[in-house]
């Protein structure tokens, strides 16, 4: 069976990290984040990486990433902006600059996929163990509407340094994906995280183990083709009220999937610790356990030899 394809997602604009974080080099190497999970898929089955990304920002990734991959494996490059994939009838909200969200950035790579494909953030570190788990999925044999997720353990996926935004998993007894809540004010404590909807007022607990979403998906050709076609819903039903903002998550695909029975989702389970870098202060905790990692074996000094 062919190789699955990743592709990772780097055109977002890294606003609470306060610039182009997929660009931060995470060790004396001068290697960013995606450089190990390109690392990662590599080992773990991938055959092809595909980047998406701005169109202007082709000429940094090409030196200062595909320069150093290429040999390794097959790498593209997509492009995502505003007005790419617009459905006939639609046209760009005068003053939008936030790009559409995760599931329109998939779309722009339509040209580029032909097969499973696993999708991932350029600025989170997942580790090897994650990205095998997945790649063994992929290369499996499945059905058009057998999909996956990898989910964490949500205390293993917060800051110190303020608050994040997770997918809430709920998962059935059979371990498939039975909904995503998208929680946007998650903060750390003790034992485990709360999060607020009302500005602070109202803290809710949840406890550890709570499994969360990192945007880390496994999904069959076909469900690609049901991102393309629920785009014009999603603008129809979100733009009159929110023209700015309004975002198309890949939640919103694995929501249809399970509440019309035209897919499942898989919930492979990891207990890696998740590295990013959502604020400035995140960076010096990533390169100081990736120096760990170093020293126990787990990379090479130098990725690309």
């Amino acid at each position: 069976m062919k190789a699955p394809t990743l592709v990772i997602l780097a055109a977002g604009m890294g606003s609470r990290f306060g610039g182009m974080k997929q660009m931060t080099p995470v060790d004396p190497q001068g290697n960013f984040i995606m450089d190990y999970s390109i690392f990662d898929a590599i080992r773990a089955g991938f055959g092809k990486v595909v980047c998406v990304i701005k169109e202007e920002m082709r000429e940094d990734f090409e030196a200062l990433v595909g320069g150093r991959v290429r040999a390794h494996v097959e790498l593209a490059y997509s492009y995502q902006s505003l007005d790419r994939m617009l459905p006939e009838g639609f046209t760009v909200p005068e003053g939008r600059v936030k790009p559409w969200g995760t599931t329109h950035a998939v779309m722009c790579a339509v040209d580029e996929l032909d097969g499973p494909f696993a999708i991932i953030n350029a600025d989170d570190f997942y580790g090897y163990e994650a990205f095998k788990a997945l790649a063994d999925f992929l290369k499996q044999e499945h059905t058009a509407t057998q999909h996956a997720m990898v989910g964490y353990n949500l205390e293993n996926t917060v800051t110190d340094h303020g608050s994040v935004s997770r997918g809430v998993c709920q998962v059935d007894g059979n371990g498939f994906l039975s909904g995503v809540v998208e929680r946007t004010t998650i903060e750390k404590r003790p034992n485990g995280a709360a999060y607020t909807e009302d500005g602070g007022k109202t803290w809710i607990d949840l406890p550890a183990g709570t499994v969360v979403s990192m945007n880390m998906w496994g999904f069959q050709r076909p469900a690609l083709d049901l991102m393309i076609d629920m785009f014009k819903d999603f603008l129809a039903n979100n733009l009159p009220a929110n023209p700015m903002k309004a975002e198309y998550f890949l939640p919103l695909v694995s929501d249809r999937m399970i509440n019309t029975g035209s897919g499942t989702i898989e919930v492979l389970n990891t207990d890696a610790k998740w590295y990013g870098m959502t604020y400035k202060e995140d960076l010096q905790g990533v390169m100081d356990a990736i120096a760990d990692m170093k020293k126990a074996g787990a990379y090479p000094e130098s990725l690309w030899g």
